[in-house]
């Protein structure tokens, strides 16, 4: 293991600490360049940057017990580099850090950090920028499309740290956006800040005229990890969850490749809803039939997917939970891959493709995702009591992605594996598959975007993600026509009045 200690400005120490010698480097060359010629003699290293403040309260212990290492880059700092207003161009969960726990991120920092050698050397061509932290957020950025897993650690301090670096300037900070982001989000950038902030950032707009964005494309086997049992750990269970209201062909499908699966799983628990007052069951097949897995089979009258997926969880006994869907197709191996990925990767929420018939894949790369699917992820179970589908949002949208929210939330990132593959049919009979009118319906004004949508990026969010969102919204609503925004504010207004309604039903229900 490969440490260099720097004061922000200068590589001041470089230290084999496996060998506990020291070696030797160019005093004169900036922080990354030493780190890349570092990892030029030193490929199969992993590398550790510290500030001088940080040398005495790295964890190194940690260091060394961190699962697939090889794969990741992980930093942390009480303060991230780039200020608040980074939240106007990106939409994503990696914003807005919960720094208590792994939270999975591209916003790095100098403070201390660690990556494997030969993963830094994919970008010795892409970034050369002289500020150090400047360019581990540029080397993050670029890297998670890529497969590199980047993470906010706190455990690699041992206690909480001030930071001792100023944080992006304005120019740094449109610079990065000009680099790293399609051109439009410079420009809405610079609206978002003259808008909300007041702030009228015309230098570094235009200083951002002649910065070209920067791309990056690596094997994903140049970031390998060791094989694990080609044969997936024959230890583990499954329980598989299925909400369904009147699909009982398709479900029956499912169940048909449930039953062929080489590794089965232990129980399959089905929620079947309709709301029909003297309706009964259409699923006689789960009598009649045999099947080799326990069937948990639960009849209601009462619909909403949030409910069902819930009280679907609420019985989950195994060590890892299927959240399936009643209209998916999927291969006899998908359980058995499934769990080899996750002991070779050592991971503890997955999520598989998920393509209509027709639909061609598009992302091939083992990522860190930003989305969460409700119909094909894996979770590790013992999560389960931590994590539940918020009722506020049954019969709306975002119920999905607030779970996968609060997955990370608590340090459970979620990692897309384009290999493994589940088939949605859409079935026709898809969507909610029962009349609900929700209470804002009636209003004279109708809010927008919907409450669900405005409360989930409330729940979720920073302030300025919320703000580019309204500008990017009204934009894709009214274009340039600026004797909508009136109007628009008041349905903006009626959202929020309702989000709030919705946010102190969720508090009520989970007190």
């Amino acid at each position: 293991m490969i440490v260099l200690t720097h004061n922000n400005q200068y590589v001041l120490r470089v230290e084999d600490i496996s060998e506990n010698t020291d070696i030797l480097f160019q005093a004169t060359h900036t922080i990354l360049n030493v780190m890349y010629g570092l990892a030029e003699q030193f490929p199969n290293h992993i590398l550790v940057w510290q500030h001088l403040s940080a040398e005495s309260h790295v964890n190194f212990d940690y260091i060394e017990r961190i699962p697939a290492l090889e794969r990741k880059c992980l930093s942390y700092c009480s303060q991230s580099f780039f200020p608040d207003a980074i939240g106007y161009v990106e939409q994503s969960p990696f914003i807005n850090i919960k720094k208590e726990v792994c939270y999975p991120t591209w916003q790095m920092s100098g403070l201390v950090g660690v990556i494997k050698a030969s993963n830094l050397l994919q970008f010795k061509k892409e970034v050369n920028s002289i500020n150090f932290s400047y360019a581990l957020n540029a080397i993050a950025k670029l890297g998670m499309p890529q497969g590199l897993w980047c993470y906010s650690e706190p455990r690699l301090l041992k206690q909480e740290l001030p930071s001792h670096e100023k944080q992006a300037s304005t120019y740094l900070l449109f610079n990065f956006v000009k680099q790293h982001y399609k051109w439009v989000w410079v420009w809405l950038l610079f609206l978002n800040k003259w808008i909300y902030e007041g702030s009228f950032s015309l230098y570094a707009l235009c200083h951002t005229f002649t910065t070209k964005r920067t791309q990056v494309s690596f094997k994903l086997q140049s970031i390998s990890i060791k094989k694990g049992n080609k044969e997936g750990d024959g230890h583990s269970t499954i329980d598989v969850i299925i909400p369904t209201i009147g699909r009982p062909d398709y479900l029956y499908d499912v169940l048909a490749d449930l039953r062929k699966q080489s590794h089965l799983p232990k129980r399959v628990i089905i929620v079947e809803q309709n709301p029909a007052p003297e309706s009964v069951s259409d699923l006689h097949y789960l009598h009649t039939e045999t099947w080799p897995f326990e069937i948990d089979h639960t009849f209601t009258h009462q619909t909403g997917a949030c409910f069902a997926r819930n009280l679907a969880l609420s019985k989950v006994q195994s060590e890892w939970v299927f959240l399936n869907d009643d209209d998916n197709r999927f291969a006899h191996n998908l359980l058995t891959e499934v769990l080899q990925y996750a002991k070779q990767y050592g991971v503890e929420a997955i999520l598989t493709s998920y393509l209509q018939p027709d639909e061609n894949l598009r992302y091939k790369k083992v990522h860190q995702t930003s989305i969460f699917g409700s119909g094909n992820s894996f979770v590790k179970a013992k999560y389960l009591s931590k994590v539940n589908f918020d009722m506020s949002l049954e019969f709306g949208y975002g119920e999905d992605t607030d779970f996968g929210m609060q997955l990370r939330n608590i340090g459970v990132d979620v990692i897309y594996f384009p290999n493994l593959s589940i088939t949605h049919l859409k079935a026709p009979r898809g969507g909610f598959r029962s009349t609900f009118i929700q209470p804002w319906e009636h209003e004279k004004v109708q809010p927008k975007p919907s409450p669900t949508i405005m409360y989930l990026k409330q729940k979720h969010y920073t302030k300025q993600q919320i703000q580019g969102y309204q500008l990017l919204l009204f934009f894709k609503m009214h274009k340039l026509n600026v004797f909508k925004v009136r109007f628009f504010l008041k349905r903006w207004k009626q959202s929020e009045k309702w989000a709030e309604l919705l946010s102190e039903k969720s508090q009520n229900t989970y007190a």
